[in-house]
């Protein structure tokens, strides 16, 4: 079993690795027909110090100034001509705020012959933000926490931020004008939908107020602040004509490397979906559950084999624990692995961060029910108090790779012999 954790742990390895934007951004610029000699350089987002070093090292001192805004714990050094400026997710803070304000700073009075090179990656919602007027940071992170608690997906969660935000649903590309606006996106989000990167703040929005109004209705979210109410009704651009936007990078080539570390290393690979939406613990059952028809032999699939998932579920937060969606993931599939010989789950976020914690996911099998016990802890009632991290822990099941500088959704596989 030990040598079947050591291939799990390669397989994530070799998936993160391959999913690393420094390539994928280099090769989208060497496509750039026509380069500006004027660029002013903005990168947000978890993977923003990775692409903003990409862009760089090919650009040069064709890029007069940048800002690169990531998380705490990120970045990676200097980067030259850029301020490099880190701050809170998934809930912004005051240095988030901050950080918008010094890109706004940088993109003041452009002309039609400069060209802002925006790359986007997944956490610049949270990342990157000034609020609308009258609305206040505190206002972002009630309502941001809220959402992410009631388990509102990424799209719904971002078609609120937009409309709170100065910089979101295309406003910032409206800022930038006259100038041109190339943006890169890493695609965290299901489907690649340019709007939902990071909130487009750079695409023209297809959500509406309308669709705000729902999501607030859907969750029984009731704000405080009246201005929010008011700011949900005022409309987003659905036009931006000084725009030109390419995706790079996916959950799918996230699970294609996996599967391709999977044949190296003797496994049938089997890419089940790249769309897992659902919660958590659901996520956790069903996988399981195949790992139950295989060992009882009602599978036709070769052996031995992985069952390889992509997508980023969602967590209904009932307790105060410490974890995160793929650390629930692992803990909810545990319960029905026990007993089961020759399996192993892991599922892990390819950022690096699951959750407000500094483990990247989790690692159980047939054994891990019976440890956990062991150790004091019920399956059951740590899901219900969302303490996925203090249990997993407790049996060196958490999975640690620290920040990778990519950030593509999450990766779930089974694998079984």
């Amino acid at each position: 079993m030990n040598k079947m954790k050591e291939h799990a742990m390669a397989i994530l390895d070799y998936a993160i690795e391959k999913s690393i934007p420094q390539a994928a951004v280099q090769k989208a610029l060497s496509n750039w027909k026509e380069k500006p000699s004027r660029i002013i350089l903005i990168s947000i987002g978890k993977a923003a110090w990775t692409m903003a070093d990409a862009a760089i090292q090919l650009l040069g001192d064709t890029v007069k100034k940048g800002v690169v805004i990531t998380k705490y714990g990120h970045s990676q050094g200097p980067i030259a001509h850029c301020i490099i400026h880190e701050a809170a997710h998934p809930v912004p803070d005051e240095n988030t705020v901050q950080g918008g304000k010094l890109a706004l700073e940088a993109i003041k009075n452009l002309s039609k012959e400069d060209t802002v090179l925006f790359l986007v990656s997944g956490g610049g919602s949270a990342l990157f933000e000034v609020p609308e007027d009258g609305i206040s940071l505190h206002d972002i992170q009630e309502i941001t926490t809220t959402l992410l608690s009631c388990g509102a997906d990424i799209i719904e969660i971002n078609t609120i931020r937009k409309r709170l935000s100065a910089v979101k649903g295309g406003k910032f590309a409206m800022h930038c004008a006259p100038a041109n606006v190339f943006t890169i996106a890493l695609s965290d989000v299901l489907g690649d939908r340019p709007d939902s990167i990071a909130s487009g703040p750079t695409c023209p929005d297809e959500t509406t107020c309308a669709d705000a109004l729902k999501i607030l209705d859907k969750y029984h979210i009731h704000p405080k602040n009246p201005r929010i109410m008011r700011c949900l009704q005022m409309e987003t651009p659905k036009f931006l004509s000084n725009v030109k936007t390419e995706i790079t990078g996916s959950v799918n080539l996230l699970c294609a490397a996996a599967a391709q570390k999977a044949q190296m290393l003797g496994y049938h690979p089997i890419i089940l979906t790249t769309n897992l939406t659902c919660e958590a613990k659901e996520a956790g059952k069903f996988l399981a559950s195949i790992a139950k028809t295989i060992s009882q032999k009602q599978s036709t699939l070769p052996m031995p084999c992985a069952i390889i998932c992509g997508g980023e579920t969602v967590v209904h937060v009932t307790g105060n624990g410490k974890g995160g969606r793929n650390q629930e993931v692992a803990l909810a599939a545990a319960e029905d692995l026990a007993g089961l010989e020759n399996t192993v789950l892991a599922a892990i976020g390819s950022d690096g961060t699951d959750g407000p914690t500094d483990a990247a996911g989790g690692i159980c099998d047939g054994t891990t029910k019976e440890r956990l016990m062991r150790a004091g802890f019920s399956i059951p009632q740590v899901l219900e108090h969302n303490d996925a991290y203090t249990a997993l822990s407790a049996i060196d099941s958490l999975i640690f790779t620290g920040p990778t500088g990519t950030n593509v959704n999450d990766l779930y596989f089974l694998l079984c012999k």
